[in-house]
Order: structure tokens, then sequence, then C-alpha cells
């Protein structure tokens, strides 16, 4: 079979993993790097051996690549989807989809009047530590799930981050920049929200930068950075959430998840390993759980290449914009509560992705 053609827009930071691993998949080839700098598409198409660096639109109008990986910054992510969905390429955005819902909705209809893809990171809930959660939970070792927490807490990316000022303007903050990993792994696991409480607030107005090359650049913070929610889940699950860029530290867990014959405790969803421990009903100690599937490695790019497998064999795939659109939906209603001082019912709604077969090899997606 013949390998999916992908190009990429965008060559920073995040770029260099998606083109390493990539190579490992033998249903996809990226062919083309581009980017508004065109000294960072030259380098990353040498160092990763990539057949050409060219510009934005010379990508979009090569005829061989079906499907643009973009990994611009959030704030480019809905203008460079259109572009490739209008020069009839599928298109896989980093998270998130886009900033706004309405950019989001246009995403997802302009892809179905065109008969194209949407594909959507975080992807890493396609791990064998999730993958195992997902086995677990399934199989019925904790009962019926009937609540969970899931916690994201630090003091931001200025003490280290090369460029963190855009975490604290529109795009930025906590929710949009982690919550994808926690809200995805979530949905995953038990499927689809239909109802959000949120607070948020702004603790620190400005933010100095301590990382060079920026060093002592002041930031003027625009977004909440403390954002506290519940969820309520269409299976009945009540979910609590925080995500934070104003504690110091924390002991608090990733994820867990309570059900009426125990509790899971998931992996950092930012991950693809990680340690799964359960405790069953009448037990008093937890026990770590071996994990049932592969993908354990830093395998950004899994994502893409399960679209690539679907797009020629017509299943879905699971990392897919309906549930980003959701994720996206999800994290605009804590912030409409906390300013509306109400419940959020939701509008949309995605299904549960599928899970991995367990005994695939690297390299290979079902």
């Amino acid at each position: 079979m013949n390998k999916t053609k992908i190009g990429i827009v965008g060559c920073g930071n995040i770029s260099g993993v998606y083109l390493r691993v990539c190579k490992t998949f033998e249903d996809i080839e990226i062919v083309a790097c581009s980017d508004i700098l065109m000294e960072r598409a030259n380098t990353r198409a040498k160092e990763f051996g990539v057949p050409k660096a060219c510009t934005v639109e010379e990508l979009m109008a090569d005829p061989e690549i079906e499907i643009v990986l973009n990994l611009t910054t959030p704030l480019a992510h809905a203008e460079v989807a259109f572009k490739a969905l209008n020069a009839g390429k599928s298109v896989y955005n980093e998270k998130p989809l886009a900033i706004t819902r309405e950019d989001g909705q246009k995403i997802l209809q302009l892809a179905k009047e065109k008969g194209l893809r949407v594909g959507c990171a975080p992807d890493t809930f396609l791990g064998g530590g999730i993958q195992t959660c997902r086995k677990l939970i399934d199989d019925g070792w904790i009962g019926k799930p009937v609540a969970a927490v899931a916690f994201l807490a630090h003091h931001g990316h200025e003490s280290w981050h090369p460029d963190p000022e855009f975490y604290y303007k529109i795009g930025g903050g906590p929710m949009l920049d982690m919550g994808p990993y926690y809200l995805t792994t979530l949905i995953f696991l038990l499927g689809p929200v239909q109802r959000v409480t949120g607070l948020t607030k702004i603790t620190f107005s400005e933010r100095t930068i301590t990382s060079q090359p920026k060093y002592g650049t002041k930031i003027k913070v625009e977004v909440p950075t403390h954002i506290s929610g519940v969820m309520e889940f269409a299976n009945g699950v009540i979910a609590t959430m925080i995500t934070s860029f104003d504690v110091w530290g924390t002991q608090l867990p990733h994820i867990e998840i309570y059900g009426s014959e125990g509790s899971l405790s998931v992996p950092n969803p930012n991950n693809f390993c990680g340690p799964v421990s359960i405790l069953r009903a009448g037990s008093k100690e937890w026990k770590e759980i071996p994990l049932t599937h592969g993908y354990t490695d830093q395998n950004r790019g899994i994502g893409v290449a399960d679209m690539a497998k679907a797009m020629k064999t017509g299943r879905p795939h699971r990392a897919n914009g309906d549930m980003a659109y959701h994720v996206l939906d999800i994290m605009h209603a804590f912030n409409d509560s906390s300013i509306q001082g109400k419940h959020i019912e939701l509008k949309s709604t995605c299904s549960r992705p599928a899970p991995l077969p367990i005994g695939l090899r690297n390299g290979k997606l079902d």
C-alpha cells in the first residue's frame, strides 16, 4: 500500500519530535516542510531528510500531499486549517483545534462539505498508559465509573521557556495549553460531557520572564491562569478539574477515576506511558498494573498516522475533529460559567474513540 504523503506547516520546537516519530510509521511519509521563516523549514528538512522545504503556498499547491500537519502556534491553527481544506487536503492540527468555538465549527463544516478529514492533538491517549486504563474500565475492574478528578498545577513557563509570552495571551492559559490532554483522556475513558460549572481568575496580573533570551521582560496577563470546575458526563460521572499557572507545587494526582468497585490512578496524560495503579473494593493497597498496550515511548505523531490509516480503510480515526471541538467547547464553558454565574449546558458532543487493539507492533496501526 502506498504511503500517505504529509506536509508540515510550522517548524518550531514541537516539529522535531513529529518529524522523528512519523518516520517510524509504515503508512505515512513526510515529504515537505514549510514555515513563515524559510530558514527554519530548511533546517528541519536537512535535519530529518525531508525531500523539500518550501513556502506554505507551495506546500498547499503540491498535489501529492494528502494531509497537512499543522504545527503552528494556536492563533494560526484555524487559518492554516482553512487553507489546507480549501486546497483539498485533510488537516491534523496541534492542540487546540482552534481558539474560538466559531472557528472550530467552521473547520469541521468545511471539511464535511469537501469530504475531508480533520484530526487534532493530543494523541497521548493512544499510548500504552491510557490505553491500559481504558481496558481496565471496559473490562469492569472498577465497576461502574461514578466520579473523577483531574489536576494540572504549576507556576507557569516564564522561568524556562525561551518565548513564554503567548501562554498568557488570548489562546493561552493553563486550560487551552494543557486542558486538551486532560479532557481528551477523560472523554476517551468516560465519554462526552453534557454540563460544566467553573470559576476562573488571574492571580498575577503581570509576569516577569527569567529565562533567556528575554530575561527581565514583563508580560501583561490577559487570560485566566487558575481555572477550577466541575463536569457532568453524559453517563452520569461527575468530575472535578483544576488547571493552574498560579501555584508553586502540588502533590495531587494527575487523573483518578472512581468506580463502584474500585479506584484507578491514571498516568500523566501529557505522556504515552507512566504507571497505572488500581485499588479494588475491600483492599487497602494500591497495586500497579502491567501495561497491556505498546506505544509507550514519545510517540507524538501516532494520531496523524492513525488518521492516514483510517483514510485508506474507511474507518473513523481516533484523534478526530469532533472530539477536539468538544474539548474546545468544554474549555470555553468553564470561563463562560464563571462569567455568567451558572451551569453551561454543552451543545456539542462526540463519540468515545475506539481503543487500540492489543499486540500492535511499533510503526503499525489497525
